[in-house]
């Protein structure tokens, strides 16, 4: 009897380490596993499937197209203006006629009409049409220039629209996603993604300015449009890209783009204002 005794506290251990480890195992299972892995940061804000288009509907509206009518060769060359010049070297009468050309802006004050855009767009302008997204269309002032840092400011007569905020391209960070949009190739308003490659990117030697370079696809057409940050703010004016093919006609994206930093811009737009007028 003794022995027997001795026995049941033994039985009874292992029973209940049984019973622990049920219970531990029904436990495990109805919890949800957890990882240690950090959770993959969303693109956007309320947007389940980190699409861009929140941002882009937001931010689209204030990116306009810009037509410009520039003198024809003729008015610029005084011997095409000569008929028996022109008949002697066979120049098409077509030389006569002026020239379309097509760009980007962005509206950065809708309440007074501000919009900005490369000077190397409306360099030379006989006239200056803003086409807004909804398709209504002004005629644009050129209100200041800086032909140095590749910038201009246009006016036109309208108020209450949309504006695309300046953000801080001081804070931009190599890997930031970013936005582009603009009107390649004269198609119409045209959105592309990508990220800033590097910061504070001089074009070359002895160049002082410094831009964003990114890999947001930008194509001709596109110099005057907008960069944006993933907040919706302007932080770059779409300049340049590079392109190791010769000639502007056969000029295409290859990943290497240029950026005016929106800190430039804001120094632009405060001379323009301060301007006589």
């Amino acid at each position: 009897m003794p022995e027997s005794r001795s026995r049941i506290p033994f039985l009874l251990l292992v029973i209940l380490v049984a019973v622990a480890a049920l219970i531990g195992g029904a436990v495990a299972r109805m919890l949800p596993i957890r990882s240690h892995e950090p959770e993959a940061p969303r693109l956007l804000a309320g947007a389940s499937d980190a699409s861009l288009a929140p941002l882009v509907r937001k931010t689209a509206p204030a990116v306009v197209n810009i037509a410009v009518l520039q003198p024809s060769p003729a008015e610029q060359n005084p011997l095409l203006q000569d008929p028996f010049f022109r008949r002697y070297f066979g120049v098409p009468d077509a030389a006569l006629q002026p020239a379309m050309a097509a760009g980007s802006g962005v509206i950065v004050d809708g309440d007074r009409g501000f919009v900005i855009t490369n000077f190397h767009v409306v360099r030379n302008a006989e006239a200056i049409e803003v086409i807004l997204k909804d398709g209504r269309k002004y005629t644009a002032e050129l209100l200041g220039a800086a032909p140095s840092l590749d910038l201009a400011v246009l006016k036109i007569g309208a108020q209450d629209l949309p504006t695309l905020p300046l953000g801080d391209s001081g804070k931009l960070q190599v890997g930031d996603y970013v936005v582009a949009i603009g009107n390649p190739f004269g198609l119409g308003q045209t959105v592309t993604s990508g990220i800033v490659s590097a910061t504070d990117r001089p074009l070359g030697q002895g160049d002082t300015r410094r831009f964003i370079q990114t890999d947001a696809p930008i194509n001709p057409g596109n110099s005057g449009g907008a960069l944006i940050n993933l907040h919706g703010e302007l932080i770059g004016i779409n300049s340049a890209l590079f392109s190791p093919s010769q000639g502007e006609s056969a000029a295409g994206n290859v990943g290497i783009g240029f950026a005016i930093p929106s800190k430039v811009v804001k120094q632009v737009l405060a001379e323009a204002e301060r301007a006589p007028k």
